[in-house]
Order: C-alpha cells, then sequence, then structure tokens
C-alpha cells in the first residue's frame, strides 16, 4: 500500500500538532519572566491557575493566551488545507495529547483546559464562546477554576449536540468532555472534602 500525498499531509499534521501540543507554554513563560518552576510548587500543575497563584497575574495572562493559541493553530492550519472535518477533529485531538502527555516533559503535561478552547475556537466558535462562559461563571461563583472547567466541559456534549449534531463532533466532545475530567480527578476528589483551593 503506497502512501498518498494526502495520506502524507496528514500524517505529518497529526505528528505536528501533538509537537505543538506538547510545548509546555506555562514552563518556559514562568522561567523566562520570575525563574519560577510551577512544577514545584502550588499544585505543581503548569496551567495558568497554577501560575497565577505562585508566579503572578501577567504570567498566568500568557499561558492561558499561549495555551488556547497552541490549540487553535494546528486545526485553523487544517481547515486553510481544506482537510476534511473527521480528520480535523484527529489533529485537534493530537494537539490536546500533546499538551497533557507532552513529549519535552516526560509525559507530564497539564489538564488540557485551555488548549481544548484552542481547537473549539478553530473548528466552533460558537461552542468555545459558550464553554468559555461556563467556565467564567463556574469560576466566579465558585471561586474555584477546576469547578469551572468541569462545568465547562459538563455541558459540552450537550452545547455539541445542540449546536453541530454531526455524529463525529459529538463523539469528538464527549470524549474530550471524559479526559478533561479523568484529568481534573484529584480536584474533583478535593472538591468534595472542600480542600480544593480558590482562585
Amino acid at each position: 500500500m503506497s502512501i498518498t500525498p494526502e495520506m502524507f499531509l496528514l500524517f505529518f499534521m497529526i505528528g505536528a500538532a501533538y509537537l505543538v501540543g506538547s510545548i509546555p507554554s506555562g514552563l518556559w513563560i514562568s522561567m523566562a519572566c520570575r525563574g519560577i518552576d510551577p512544577r514545584l510548587a502550588g499544585s505543581g500543575n503548569m496551567g495558568a491557575t497554577n501560575i497565577l497563584r505562585v508566579v503572578g497575574k501577567k504570567e498566568a495572562i500568557l499561558t492561558l493566551v499561549a495555551d488556547v493559541i497552541k490549540g487553535w493553530l494546528p486545526v485553523m492550519a487544517a481547515l486553510l488545507l481544506e482537510i476534511e472535518q473527521r480528520f480535523v477533529l484527529l489533529i485537534g485531538g493530537s494537539t490536546i495529547l500533546g499538551h497533557i502527555f507532552p513529549v519535552f516533559l516526560k509525559l507530564k503535561g497539564g489538564k488540557g483546559v485551555a488548549v481544548s478552547l484552542g481547537v473549539f475556537l478553530g473548528i466552533a466558535p460558537k461552542i468555545a464562546l459558550i464553554s468559555f462562559i461556563i467556565w467564567l461563571a463556574g469560576v466566579y461563583g465558585g471561586k474555584y477554576s477546576s469547578a469551572g472547567a468541569l462545568a465547562a466541559f459538563g455541558a459540552l456534549p450537550f452545547v455539541a449536540f445542540f449546536l453541530k449534531p454531526e455524529i463525529e463532533f459529538v463523539v469528538f466532545s464527549v470524549m474530550l468532555s471524559i479526559l478533561v475530567y479523568l484529568r481534573h480527578w484529584e480536584n474533583i476528589r478535593r472538591l468534595l472534602h472542600g480542600e480544593e483551593k480558590r482562585v
């Protein structure tokens, strides 16, 4: 079986997306701006919330923006190349997996919230906006970033079903929600026991 140019492009895009997702934005920004390794303080996570706690507001905002761009860039490139939606979803999923299991950090990465927002910003901007609003409501309502993320990704499959009821897209949303919940397992435990730290 020979590899066609289309197949080569797809494999290249999936691999490139994983590498883009693997870029440890939070770590690099924190080290460059303050010389602080966020993995050694707070929750040990490299996401914007922990960086806000242990590094600073400016660095947290930069991390959030960088992680969103990481998710957005590969899928936008795929859309510009007119790759089929099902394969665009594979590329977006590869980016998210790269963020969660980065090759540059021995597969120990983030929880996938901001990078997933970036993926949806490219694929379905309305769903991304609604998810962001739900996340904000969760954060400001309960003062827990994890609660906002859990609310947003808990609602995601339902929002996807009503706004973009295509089977492959809804399945992608369900799988992503399950992945994010698994990555927040410790946060869920702390929330249930009243031990989660507020933003």
